[in-house]
């Protein structure tokens, strides 16, 4: 993706922490028909030296024989976005903009069914999203659990290339910055007052700077 370096996350710890908040994803992968996407929850593995991204689809979904076809695939992690009006700035000749998270992890996919390799990736999808209803999934007859089982194909990305995109008013003044994060930051809409939560994580408030 185009990421001027005012825009660019340089930390990977910064990279993955958005991963693990914003894990409701978007897969991609190309056909001959071409793009080919399924919006879907991903479990994010991160290790020193290998990141890995594992999930399923139904079986009914085509997208799992896609990616059988071809392995390269992206994942696209998206999170708050908001407006910015130009009120937040200080001089007059300005435009609007937008300000946003994405981050783009390009890899090779691998596809599995067989019950045992569906149950792991249940376990940490339910251990991630819902750790209570682990009791209540075991509690299903053996027949009933099969039966889903049946209906869903996993896979796990092996990351290749991670590329992220902080587009939070970096390349505006400390007094724009600390304006844009107090405007979003009042909007009862967590898609945007969540940009307004990013920038002071990533220090761009100057109030902060100030205590």
């Amino acid at each position: 993706m185009y990421i001027p370096e005012h825009f660019r996350v340089h930390d990977h710890a910064d990279a993955i922490a958005f991963m693990h908040a914003n894990p409701f994803a978007i897969l991609i992968s190309s056909t001959d028909e071409g793009p080919f996407a399924t919006h879907l929850p991903v479990f994010v593995s991160a290790t020193e030296n290998n990141l890995v991204l594992r999930g399923h689809v139904a079986k009914a979904n085509p997208h799992w024989r896609h990616l059988e076809q071809n392995p390269a695939c992206l994942t696209i992690f998206h999170g708050p976005h908001a407006f910015v009006s130009t009120s937040n700035y200080v001089t007059r000749e300005n435009v609007p903009t937008w300000n946003y998270g994405a981050v783009h992890a390009y890899g090779n996919a691998r596809t599995f069914a067989s019950p045992e390799d569906l149950q792991g990736i249940l376990d940490q999808l339910i251990g991630t999203f819902e750790p209570a209803y682990a009791d209540q999934w075991a509690s299903f007859s053996e027949t009933y659990r099969e039966r889903m089982l049946s209906h869903i194909v996993g896979f796990e990305i092996a990351v290749t290339k991670l590329e992220a995109k902080f587009k939070l008013s970096q390349n505006r003044t400390k007094e724009e910055q600390t304006n844009v994060i107090t405007s979003l930051g009042k909007a009862e809409d967590t898609a945007i007052s969540g940009v307004s939560r990013l920038m002071r994580q990533q220090g761009l408030d100057m109030k902060k700077e100030s205590k």
